[in-house]
């Protein structure tokens, strides 16, 4: 089983002009310790739901493309981007330009979006959820035209390419890995199921987990997919520094239903010093835990 680091909280006691070297900080020393994924956000406002919507936010790309020039191993993503934020033809060409500038180690981390605020405020369109998850739906098939032999165009209800020309093209062969984040049941699941390579639960309970899994597979089962072709991916919420035998505990119980991967958050206002502690005590027993075959 192998981690990696979410960057979600850029306030700290520095203030502003601390957030890059924090940020390149951060990254240099989870690429450093062999950590398997690096994560921002993708938001315009910080989540109210945790913090004041005033704090501060990065742009999701930008931060990883300043993460990508200052690293060399770890994969990059945003967790997630939402559907609503980017045209999708423009969105694949942002995650190749990634791609070809980190050296093949980009993911597109995609989701149906969520937090109206943000939208109303910087007058960004927040169609209804059902709308969303079908622009969510057709991104995906452009996205994965957009990285195939495929120049030509597109036609859906609520998109139209008259070309899809992609140039150059992503490092990574065929195409960047796609990750599809959240837990309904419905239509995330079953857009994971036909689309993605890797999903990304935010729920801490094991039995939940368990669940989750089990209606993916019937997802897969109903799409013709194996799915242990899919990366499965859970949000850590035991503390690997004050209690890390707990998190090894609960990694092995998700690792024994086919997890690969957990993600922390990073914690402030030292999360350099956050990353180094949980090489220290966490990551190697974490890689001797073998996850079941799904």
């Amino acid at each position: 089983m192998d981690v990696g680091i979410h960057f979600l909280n850029f306030t700290n006691p520095g203030g502003d002009a601390v957030i890059a070297p924090l940020l390149a900080d951060t990254a240099k020393a989870a690429d450093d310790a062999g950590f398997a994924l690096f994560t921002v956000m993708d938001h315009f406002f910080q989540m109210e739901r945790v913090w004041p919507a005033e704090n501060p936010m990065l742009e999701g790309y930008t931060a990883l493309g300043y993460v990508a020039a200052l690293t060399s191993r770890i994969e990059l993503a945003t967790l997630v981007t939402g559907v609503t934020y980017r045209h999708p033809g423009l969105l694949a060409k942002t995650v190749t330009t990634l791609d070809v500038l980190s050296g093949g180690r980009a993911i597109l981390g995609l989701g149906a979006a969520w937090y109206e605020r943000e939208h109303n405020g910087l007058g960004v369109p927040f169609p209804p959820l059902k709308e969303r998850f079908e622009r969510l739906e057709e991104t995906l098939r452009i996205c994965l035209q957009m990285w195939s032999d495929d120049d030509g165009a597109y036609a859906g209800r609520h998109y139209t390419l008259a070309e899809t020309l992609n140039r150059p093209r992503s490092l990574q062969r065929p195409r960047p890995q796609i990750l599809v984040g959240g837990n309904g049941e419905q239509k995330t699941l079953r857009l994971v199921a036909k689309y993605a390579d890797a999903c990304n639960f935010t729920i801490s309970d094991v039995d939940e987990i368990r669940h989750k899994i089990g209606v993916l597979r019937s997802h897969c089962d109903r799409e013709g997919r194996d799915i242990g072709d899919i990366r499965i991916t859970v949000q850590g919420s035991v503390d690997p520094i004050q209690d890390p035998d707990g998190f090894l505990r609960r990694a092995e119980e998700l690792a024994a239903l086919g997890v690969r991967h957990v993600h922390l958050r990073i914690q402030q206002p030292d999360p350099v010093g956050f990353v180094t502690r949980v090489a220290e005590t966490v990551q190697l027993r974490l890689g001797e835990i073998e996850p079941a075959k799904l």
